[in-house]
This record gives structure tokens, sequence and C-alpha cells, in this order.
């Protein structure tokens, strides 16, 4: 499976949105990658994740995000499940759970009733161990400043605003694939 066969079907290749996702979705396979090798004690399939690293967000451009260049109706937070809906249709279902799971460090149903999201009611957090390194890869890059890293500091202090749930599990993650 070639995942720039799926992106070029719904971004139009050098368009500024294009140039985003797949610099950013570079950067997290490289990190996830990276993590697969120096770890192969927790035996990820390493083509599974390299496929789906450059997919988990397939599918921002469903969203309104201006600032980096999407220009959709839903909400942000609704890319995960958007893109594993898009994804299931192209045929490729376990690539979907990891677009649909990586959402911060995934999303509990009880964080999604409790903060109200409008996303489905349902829980969205990684369960196995390549979700669980596209998701922690994930937080490292931000779409709107490509090519820096933020620090182990830096995203515990944007996922705090999250809860203590957001934080702990990413510390367990730290601690897991450093």
């Amino acid at each position: 499976m070639n995942p720039f066969d799926i992106i070029e079907k719904y971004y139009k290749k050098n368009s500024e949105l294009y140039t985003i996702l797949v610099q950013h979705s570079n950067q997290v396979r490289q990190k996830s990658l990276e993590i697969v090798d120096k770890h192969p004690e927790l035996m990820a399939d390493r083509d599974f994740v390299s496929e789906a690293a450059m997919l988990h967000d397939i599918g921002i451009f469903m969203t309104d995000a201006p600032s980096i260049a999407c220009f959709g109706t839903h909400h942000y937070i609704e890319h995960g499940y958007l893109g594993a809906e898009l994804l299931i249709k192209e045929g490729f279902p376990k690539h979907a759970l990891v677009a649909e799971r990586h959402t911060g460090t995934g999303l509990s149903l009880a964080a999604i009733v409790r903060q109200n999201l409008p996303v489905p009611h349902r829980e969205m957090a990684p369960k196995s161990i390549e979700e669980e390194i596209i998701c922690y890869a994930d937080n490292f890059y931000s779409k709107t400043k490509i090519g820096k890293e933020h620090s182990v500091e830096k995203i515990i202090q944007n996922l705090q605003r999250f809860g203590d749930e957001q934080v702990q599990k990413f510390k367990e993650w730290n601690q897991k694939f450093s």
C-alpha cells in the first residue's frame, strides 16, 4: 500500500494543504519509526507504522482550520473520526483506527461526554502498540510550525488543558518509548 495514492486522491498535489499534511505526517512517521527501531521488544509492525503515520491526519481537509489551509465545515477535533470513515471507505480499516484514535493521547468516552466534544460517543483511545507509537509521536509536531519538534515539557503543558488523563498517558508513553 502506498499512502500517497490515498493522500493524492483527496489533496491537490503541491497545494499548501498537501505540503502541510505531507511534511507533518512525514515528521510523525520518522519519529514513529525511530521508536519502532529503538524498541524491537515491542514487536510493532514497521511497515504498518510507516503507512498509518502518513495517513493519520487524512481527514483534516474536512475541517475548518484556516491557519493550516483547511476550509471544511467540521470542527478540527473531528478530523480523526472523519479520516477513519474515509480510510474505511478506501478499504483500510486498521489504518482507520489510527486516524480515529490519535487525537492528543486518545479520547476516552468519559472525556468526550465530560467535555461535550462534537465527536461520536465511543472510546477513541489507542489500543495497539502501533496506535500508541503514532499517537505519541504526533504530539511532538504541530502543523503550524513545520520542522520544529516540541519538547516533552511543552507537550505536557499543551496536554494539561485537556486534563490529567492526557498528561498521565503521555508520561507513561514517554517512559515506555524513550
